[in-house]
């Protein structure tokens, strides 16, 4: 699988506006960045300590004899040591607090942000590209504050202490020491060139592992049932390879640059020494001078070697702050801005109701729009053409469909796989909003809902359950403020008590993922015990009894009963012989509206619900229906 292409971008060295963004992380500690660069700055002062005692003990103490004097001078150089050690020790702290709490607050603001995202975005972004993001981006950004930004300037400061001091003592030694600083230059400038490319076939090379290892990881079932653990893992073979080749040459550049950088040092220490012979010959220098600058030009082109891994921090942390700050900024498309109320008794239902409802996916709608950006807009003529067709284009999953449920009521939607019946539920808990329309509850525009009011509305029962790897009792409540009685009784309530009384731990027993550790059918049960404890206005069930065993069918049936008593129920069939004492049936074919009615009338029309009612066998099978209360039509 190829990685998407902003996972390879590594972009601007420095962009000021997202260096601007990323200081507003920094703001909240900014105590803890003032310290570390503080520490720092003392740090490289006390680096100064050593060559000038150096000087002090070759040109004066020993020359002397001056055994206290250089004794003394031991005594200040372990002293500077010991300082210099608690300074690094604080810094190397004050630094990784900073780092680690700005991508504390950056971290959490990311994972707030997807959960308050459409539905829309996550059916174009693959989890785990979103896990990078959280994961793997922020922890570039935290390298960039704990050895990044921070350590650099402290860089800075030493190197502009030592070349003061130098130039200061003499500055012709300090031409000398600096000759090879353009070739130094030269090879950072040509080795940052060679760790871009090999950073970035890095991260492509990792982006393709990952995204096997979680496809394979995923179907692993499937892996094992047909037999391909040779061939997947011939396959995991050859992308490894292909990792550790990238590795390989980054290693390769990186074990080339440091000999380099030394074999330059090294050149400008001798350097420096052949210009100081006929110096200290003349008497224009001293020995304890020259000592003095073999020890600080050494530790001058330290941090310039430092500096170079710095620039590839920074250039990484660049392309990861600019992939997180695309992340954030993108907005909502079903936005919640509402702030109606519905107001409803306890155990009561809703009327809900659409009106004249069209909706097509986003994915489609903008490719729609790109078709209509590409055509020619100038012809009104052929602008009318265009909005005809838009009303008879096969890319609307959802055309014109217009019903009303009232309080106590079933509404089923039958049709074939891809008819639109689970893009009704989907509009209905605004995981998208339609593009004509409108869809009301007690005649208030669900638009005009908050998401949270909205969906504290709606018990939703789905065919696929999805269960937290949590205990049962938290994946019973979810966001409900019930107390362990009521979780319980909700549970027995629809029978789920006698299937957990079985488990170690009974309601304390923590789930799988996504509930793999109980059979569907348990987890189905699970699911009902959740909707009975939401106390719900609205019931939206997806084929909700599908894997419920016969033995308890009976439990199930009467759970239904007595929580759709005045409630609304909207029940998606995928059997018929589960829905026949709906209020009303409708049957969607292509996004439409065919035909409407009871059971007993649409078997009596001979339309296409009889077809499919006679295609099923008359009902046969299983014969769990969604009960509607009595008088309730």
């Amino acid at each position: 699988m190829e990685p998407t292409p902003d996972d390879d971008r590594l972009g601007r060295v420095l962009d000021g506006r997202l260096a601007k963004r990323l200081a507003g992380y920094v703001r909240p500690h900014l105590r803890l960045a003032v310290g570390a660069l503080v520490l720092l700055l003392i740090e490289g002062l006390l680096q100064l300590v050593g060559p000038l005692l150096t000087r002090r003990v070759i040109d004066v103490a020993l020359p002397a004899h001056d055994y206290p004097a250089v004794w003394q001078a031991a005594a200040i150089f372990v002293g500077a040591l010991l300082a210099q050690f608690g300074v690094d020790y604080g810094q190397m702290v004050l630094t990784s607090l900073l780092g680690q709490r700005a991508m504390h607050d950056l971290r959490r603001e990311l994972f707030d942000h997807l959960q308050r995202l459409s539905i829309t975005f996550f059916d174009g972004n693959p989890v785990g590209r979103l896990v990078t993001r959280v994961t793997s981006d922020v922890e570039s950004l935290n390298e960039l504050f704990t050895a990044g930004v921070i350590a650099g300037f402290g860089d800075l400061a030493t190197l502009l202490a030592i070349g003061v001091l130098m130039f200061t003592i003499d500055w012709r030694l300090t031409l000398a020491a600096f000759t090879v600083v353009p070739g130094i230059y030269l090879v950072s400038h040509v080795f940052q060139a060679k760790v871009r490319e090999t950073y970035r076939d890095i991260r492509t090379r990792i982006a393709r592992l990952n995204a096997f290892l979680q496809e394979r990881l995923s179907g692993i079932r499937v892996v094992q049932l047909f037999g391909r653990e040779r061939d997947e893992e011939r396959a995991f073979a050859a992308l490894n390879a292909s990792h550790l080749e990238s590795q390989v040459k980054s290693v390769r550049v990186y074990a080339l640059y440091f000999p380099v950088i030394e074999l330059l040092t090294t050149i400008a220490l001798a350097m420096l020494i052949v210009s100081a012979v006929s110096r200290v010959h003349a008497g224009l220098v001293t020995v304890g001078t020259v000592a003095a600058f073999l020890q600080l030009a050494r530790r001058f082109f330290q941090p310039l070697q430092d500096l170079s891994d710095k620039y590839n921090i920074l250039q990484q942390a660049m392309a990861s702050a600019e992939r997180i700050f695309v992340l954030l900024d993108t907005a909502a498309t079903v936005p919640d801005t509402g702030s109606a109320r519905v107001v409803r008794a306890s155990g009561a239902g809703v009327t809900v109701v659409f009106d004249g409802v069209w909706f097509r996916y986003p994915v489609l709608e903008s490719a729609r729009t790109r078709e209509r950006e590409s055509a020619d807009t100038t012809e009104p003529e052929n602008a009318r053409t265009r909005d005809h067709e838009s009303d008879t284009d096969r890319r609307w999953v959802l055309r014109d469909i217009s019903f009303r449920v009232a309080p106590g009521q079933t509404l089923a939607l039958i049709g074939h796989t891809g008819a639109g019946k689970t893009t009704v539920v989907n509009l209905l808990l605004r995981f998208y909003d339609p593009q004509r329309g409108r869809i009301t509850i007690n005649g208030v525009d669900i638009r005009e809902l908050s998401l949270d009011e909205l969906r504290a509305l709606v018990g939703y029962v789905q065919q696929d359950i999805f269960l937290f790897a949590d205990d049962i009792a938290t994946n019973i409540r979810l966001s409900a403020p019930l107390s362990d009685q009521q979780v319980a009784a909700a549970a027995a309530r629809v029978g789920a008590d006698r299937i957990i009384e079985r488990l170690p731990g009974r309601y304390a027993h923590r789930l799988a993922e996504r509930g793999a550790s109980v059979s569907v059918g348990e987890r189905q049960l699970l699911s009902f015990a959740r909707a009975v404890a939401a106390d719900p206005a609205l019931l939206l069930l997806d084929e909700a009894t599908s894997a419920v065993d016969s033995q308890i069918e009976a439990d199930i049936q009467r759970a239904l009963r007595e929580l759709m008593a005045g409630r609304t129920t909207i029940a998606i069939a995928h059997r018929l012989s589960t829905i026949i004492e709906a209020t009303e049936i409708l049957v969607l074919h292509h996004g439409e509206v065919r035909e409407r009615g009871t059971h007993e009338g649409l078997l009596a029309a001979g339309g296409l619900y009889s077809r499919l009612y006679r295609l099923e066998g008359q009902g046969s099978g299983r014969q769990i229906r969604v009960a509607t209360p009595s008088g309730g039509g």
